[in-house]
């Protein structure tokens, strides 16, 4: 892997970061991330190839593979597993469970993609601890972060409707209530307004109030 100085200073990040650059192997090529500018990103860690939990998230991840493609997100996976062992694992995952998975996978042995953006800890000496998770927009900022302990399998459904809330509030410059379906609608931001505030309905009607549309699949 090409180390960037610019990963290499950084020391977790949070949302509203902009992603650090990086050039890595991976199953697909060398990848820059970069180079993924202009669409959604979803860059997540898992803890290694050839386990129970991460098997089941990649196979439903290349099963729902289309449906990220339809949101014109693309996704990436990030281990400490080396390109080799990423190519066995996928392997396995085809022949067993008749599904390819052809999303990048890449390798990083020494930690610096994980440790840069704060997946593993500066002092852990492996990836084994978390699942985390990065929905990326198209300027390459952090918009929502995820975290899941090793031995619980993130939900890929909760991962689409958050990509799906994600690009619906952009799009209408607006708020996602609790459980917000696509579809349904969203929130007005509240009024910054005293005259607004004693002008309203009622005591909610100022600062709870819905669209009155949503954003369809």
């Amino acid at each position: 892997m090409k180390e960037n100085t610019e990963i290499s200073s950084a020391r977790g990040l949070r949302i509203g970061d902009t992603t650090p650059d990086f050039e890595a192997r991976s199953t697909i090529g060398p990848v820059k991330l970069s180079n993924f500018r202009k669409r959604w990103l979803i860059l997540f860690s898992h803890p290694a190839d050839f386990t129970p939990v991460c098997t089941t998230e990649f196979v439903e991840l290349a099963r729902q593979a289309d449906e990220f493609e339809k949101r014109d997100c693309e996704l990436m996976a990030l281990s400490v597993d080396s390109l080799f062992s990423h190519f066995a694992w996928l392997r396995m995952i085809r022949d067993r469970f008749d599904i390819e998975v052809r999303f990048p996978i890449v390798e990083d042995p020494t930690l610096v993609i994980g440790r840069a953006f704060g997946m593993v800890a500066p002092q852990d000496s492996d990836s084994a601890t978390v699942r985390t998770t990065f929905f990326i927009d198209p300027s390459g900022v952090i918009r929502a972060m995820t975290c899941y302990p090793a031995n619980m399998g993130r939900s890929i459904p909760e991962m689409l409707r958050m990509l799906d809330a994600l690009q619906a509030i952009d799009a209408q410059d607006a708020l996602a209530p609790a459980n917000w379906q696509p579809g349904e609608p969203l929130l007005k931001p509240p009024t910054q307004n005293l005259d607004e505030v004693f002008k309203a309905g009622d005591e909610t009607a100022w600062f709870l109030r819905d669209t009155g549309k949503g954003k369809s699949k």
